[in-house]
């Protein structure tokens, strides 16, 4: 086997051997991803190389000239860069450079497929900009195609357009063959004047039929054109019927149905969290452990979502993805606050008409006094979505003042399209998430 094979062997050994996808997102590093590029950690084997060992210089027994004589001491060999002694210099000082770890990347789409499959979701993307072609009524022809969508309304309609076209009336024709010195020639001339669509051959072959007796009736074409009434192709038709039409194969289509492009609803995805005073290092990490694989698998599952980043503590702000993930702010706290710059956001940006709106929230459960239960709840009625969701980030159980969540929970209970999940240590991450997907796949959403 050789060193290609050998190093293609060792990198698959490596990704199966990567972090288990619910422990990456319940104690893994997350900051080293990026929005379209998850990287979770893998155990590398390492691969064998060479080293070779510097014997250039300070050895016994190889000299060039002042050999030493026996017994003579010898000195220590001259430091090499890199060596790690001598001077302290940086290129010998240990500890400088990790070393390289190896990764197993990711795009979102994988993501939150892995992630269903993890925690037993199966989960329909709702709202995702999809565009759908589909059959609707046949009104496109093409010139070919199975008898059975042939359009013979159409085919019938051209044949009869030629036929009122083409039609002559053969009896005024006739009458012109009377005129006194007429010929097939003379005649076929002043029909072409006339605008009469005969052809000579014809008038050729009902020459013979016209008696000799009956030539010179008229003593000109004009006098036969005032004596004898001429008779429309219209006319001829009610009064003979339609006996013949010309069909040709130029004129037959055939029916197909019409490609109607039929767009679902987009969908927008607001999160909110708190970074006010109270929210200490463990309940951001506990905030950004949730939202940040939450942010990955909604970008995997709706490839056309827009979000929205909020972060508050008395006072609310947008903000974008980078800063949102990783904030650090103090303070107090209105919740309240987030909601407000939401619902104006949404209606501006986002109509409930034509969006899917999704609105997360994370923090610790504490609030101003009264401002859930007289603004935010309100406001989360106010605010048409197909779910509300609050995390609450609350380490070791919840705070005498950390009432939030239990409100929103008493005002909504299990149903209106809200969910309330709890996070008190790292390993409740992926319960939460699951809690929060999973209500979303039950939802009927209102806007699909």
């Amino acid at each position: 086997m050789g060193l290609r094979e050998d190093l293609e062997r060792f990198k698959e050994i490596g990704e199966e051997r990567r972090e288990d996808l619910e422990s990456f997102i319940r104690y893994g590093d997350l900051s080293g991803s990026e929005s379209d590029t998850i990287e979770i950690p893998i155990k590398v084997v390492d691969l064998p190389e060479f080293e070779y060992d510097r014997l250039d210089k300070g050895g016994v027994g190889q000299g060039q000239g002042d050999t030493p004589d026996v017994g003579q001491p010898v000195g220590q060999p001259e430091a090499q860069p890199g060596d790690g002694d001598g001077d302290g210099d940086e290129d010998g000082e240990p500890g400088e450079e990790g070393g390289e770890h190896g990764h197993y990347e990711m795009d979102p789409e994988e993501f939150a497929e892995e992630l269903d499959e993890e925690l037993g979701l199966d989960l329909e993307p709702k709202g995702k900009e999809v565009i759908e072609e589909v059959e609707g009524d046949f009104t496109d022809v093409t010139r070919t195609g199975p008898n059975s969508t042939l359009d013979f309304e159409r085919l019938f309609k051209q044949g009869l357009k030629r036929k009122l076209a083409t039609d002559f009336d053969e009896e005024f024709v006739r009458e012109a063959m009377r005129v006194a010195g007429a010929t097939p020639e003379s005649v076929y001339e002043w029909c072409r004047g006339e605008n009469i669509l005969v052809s000579l051959a014809w008038i050729e072959s009902e020459w013979d039929a016209i008696p000799g007796e009956e030539r010179g009736r008229w003593d000109s074409f004009a006098q036969m054109t005032e004596e004898v009434e001429r008779t429309t192709a219209v006319q001829r038709i009610r009064r003979k019927g339609l006996k013949e039409v010309p069909f040709r194969r130029d004129d037959e289509r055939y029916r197909h149905p019409e490609i109607e492009e039929k767009k679902q609803k987009n969908v927008v995805v607001v999160n909110i969290r708190d970074v006010s005073g109270s929210m200490r290092e463990t309940k951001r990490e506990l905030v950004e452990r949730t939202f940040t694989p939450l942010d990955w698998y909604l970008q995997g599952k709706y490839d056309n979502a827009e979000f929205v980043y909020i972060a508050h503590d008395a006072d609310a702000w947008e903000v974008d993805r980078e800063e949102f993930f990783g904030i650090r702010s103090g303070g107090g706290t209105r919740i309240s606050s987030a909601y407000e710059l939401a619902k104006e956001i949404l209606e501006e940006e986002y109509p409930w008409a034509e969006w899917n709106r999704y609105v997360f929230a994370a923090g610790d459960s504490e609030n101003s006094s009264n401002d859930t239960t007289e603004k935010v709840i309100p406001l989360m009625r106010d605010i048409p979505a197909n779910l509300h969701a609050y995390v609450e980030t609350q380490p070791g159980g919840t705070a005498i003042n950390a009432t939030h969540a239990e409100e929103v929970e008493s005002a909504f209970g299990d149903g209106d399209g809200v969910v309330v999940a709890r996070v008190g240590a790292a390993e409740d991450v992926t319960d939460a998430i699951y809690e929060v997907l999973s209500t979303e796949s039950g939802s009927d959403g209102g806007n699909e």
